[in-house]
């Protein structure tokens, strides 16, 4: 009896032994979309970073999920997405028939997004990655978390300063006490007047897509009848051409998307059925109805040579995991609604001045469950996410994406989308660092620093279509409009609406004089003496930068004019009546009065 028990102390004693403790600044947990992104950009601003991802790929639901079709944020190529679908063009560009297109909708090969990921990730300085890690647990330990992950057989722990839950659940962050929300938002909770007048208990539908390959005219790669295999479960694709609907997710190399609605691929989501108790077995009987449906098409639609691809390396040769739209949001330090989105400069908050990314996808709608109303969204315009959506609320050091993020139910079904929450995923990287690196915590953000890193890593804080990164005058625009003084001009096309900058058109006073009032206490004097027209001319912005700086009046003018052209590369001669462009206001304003600098709080309110 003695000997097992001193056998049995000698083996606990050797596997504490073998546990590690391993330190670092930023532990993201999550090779998703926003994981990934968000953990290149944690490295890339220097800090000491860990990607903790239980399965084999990175991307999430775009590679690990199938949902390699992306067409959301096509016109803003902002950051790490417009260097990853770079990457994705290059690797296909020789591939006949890929769309190389600057702005075509992104169709890739799954295996290949995740390795296009993966060397964007091995090319970078701080940056660790833990692949077949689950965690297990979370906890506060200071100002920091402490998680215990099991790597190798053995259970170590990652203690950090700062904690990202990149998951696809937000299991993480209910792991650490957040707080959450589910389903549609009422009308009186959250003022948007196209929310229902009371809150209703449907998510959108999850879906688990299939990548099926056209093995040739002739071939049969039929798969073995499915358990359970009901015909009439399908019964709503019959009389439909079914190769025609296939042929529609094409993706390069004779390979295709199946992600379809009513009773093919996408199922009734609650949040019962992907609560961590019940997901599983959820999962098991997706999988066996998304394999009935792929049986269903060679059988009743003859399509005998399309068959699931190798490349998940899955027993079935479904994806490892389903496409999630909605779970549960996290309630954070602002949560963003839907008039963020339509009408983002009438509002008291003015959270597009507090941006970290931007989107553009058309919000989805899919509801097998009958309760879930269509809303009638207005055509939807381009729009930025603020911070505050990421930080928790009374959780300091816990950063949230993904389909946690704090928004309302019908913000929600825009930002869900993979190409958005890449963009939002380096947003979020960017706070994460600034708070690993000046050692502090997300009660005591500075908003501007943190954008300013955003726009160093080529990120847009506003959705300009019209401007682009190759833009000398890129910077000042995206520093100014943030500000509020310039305006996005939305541009309407069918359901969605582009939102311009225009450049080129010229500056009304009314505009810019109410922010130019907000921002410079002796703006309300200028104004009353110099009286400025309708368009707000050269002379007038010399005049008032002369009285924000005290500079004399005439050297101004003389730098400026000296400037105009050999600097600044301005179309038009100089002339101070010339009613100014919105890229030379921006240009000048940004050069000389530096508006950006001005402090703002999460809310978007000035800090005096």
């Amino acid at each position: 009896m003695l000997k097992k028990l001193l056998t049995g102390l000698l083996c606990l004693s050797l596997s504490y032994t073998h546990a590690e403790t391993i330190k670092t600044d930023v532990l993201v947990i999550g090779g998703s979309a926003s994981g990934t992104a968000a953990a290149l950009q944690c490295a890339r601003s220097k800090v000491k970073t860990i990607l903790v991802e239980s399965g084999s790929w990175l991307g999430g639901e775009m590679t690990s999920g199938g949902m390699c079709v992306l067409d959301g944020n096509r016109n803003l190529p902002s950051g790490i997405w417009g260097e990853f679908r770079k990457h994705i063009r290059d690797f296909y560009k020789k591939t006949p028939g890929f769309d190389t297109t600057v702005n075509a909708v992104l169709r890739f090969e799954p295996y290949t997004g995740a390795a296009i990921l993966r060397k964007m990730t091995d090319t970078v300085k701080n940056l660790t990655l833990k692949m077949n890690t689950p965690w297990m647990a979370v906890k506060k330990n200071g100002t920091g978390w402490e998680v215990t992950i099991t790597e190798h057989g053995k259970t170590n722990t990652i203690k950090t300063q700062v904690l990202i839950d990149a998951t696809g659940t937000g299991d993480v962050a209910a792991k650490a006490g957040a707080q959450f929300s589910t389903g549609f938002d009422s009308r009186k909770d959250t003022g948007e007047q196209l929310a229902p007048e009371e809150a209703i208990p449907v998510i959108q539908d999850i879906t688990w897509c299939a990548v099926l390959k056209d093995y040739g005219a002739g071939t049969d790669h039929t798969i073995a009848k499915p358990v359970g295999y009901d015909p009439a479960q399908y019964d709503c694709l019959k009389g439909k051409d079914l190769l025609k609907m296939v042929l529609g997710g094409r993706l390069p190399n004779n390979k295709f998307m199946i992600k379809w609605s009513e009773c093919a691929n996408s199922y009734k989501a609650t949040p019962e059925l992907l609560s961590p108790e019940n997901r599983e077995q959820y999962y098991k009987e997706i999988r066996l109805r998304v394999l009935g449906l792929i049986y269903y098409l060679q059988t009743a639609g003859n399509l005998k040579n399309f068959a699931p691809t190798d490349e998940f390396g899955t027993a079935d040769g479904l994806p490892p995991i389903p496409y999630m739209r909605e779970y549960r949001r996290a309630k954070g330090q602002i949560r963003m609604v839907l008039d963020d989105v339509l009408s983002p400069y009438n509002r008291s908050s003015k959270l597009y001045r507090t941006s970290i990314a931007v989107g553009d996808a058309s919000p989805g709608q899919h509801y097998v469950d009958k309760r879930g109303p269509q809303t009638p969204y207005p055509p939807f315009p381009a729009y930025s996410i603020p911070l505050g959506t990421v930080v928790l609320k009374d959780l300091p050091n816990l950063l949230v994406t993904e389909k946690a993020l704090s928004t309302t139910h019908l913000v929600n079904a825009s930002t869900f989308y993979p190409s958005v929450q890449m963009v939002l995923g380096q947003g979020a990287g960017t706070v994460a660092a600034f708070c690993a690196f000046y050692k502090t915590t997300t009660q005591h953000l500075n908003v501007r620093a943190i954008q300013g890193e955003v726009l160093d890593f080529k990120g847009y804080l506003m959705p300009f279509s019209d401007v682009s990164l190759a833009d000398p005058n890129f910077r000042a625009i995206q520093q100014v409009s943030a500000t509020g003084m310039l305006h996005g001009i939305p541009q309407v096309n069918g359901k969605t609406a582009a939102i311009l900058f225009k450049p080129d058109t010229t500056v009304s006073t009314a505009e810019v004089e109410p922010v130019i009032k907000e921002i410079y206490t002796r703006a309300f004097l200028w104004f009353n003496k110099v009286k400025p027209g309708e368009q707000f001319t050269l002379g007038n912005l010399l005049s008032f930068i002369s009285e924000i700086t005290l500079s004399e009046p005439k050297p101004l003018q003389a730098k400026i004019e000296k400037d105009w052209q050999a600097t600044y590369k301005f179309k038009e001669p100089f002339d101070v009546n010339h009613p100014l462009t919105r890229r030379e206001f921006a240009v000048l304003t940004n050069k000389y009065l530096n508006p950006f600098a001005r402090t703002v709080d999460l809310s978007g309110k000035l800090i005096n």
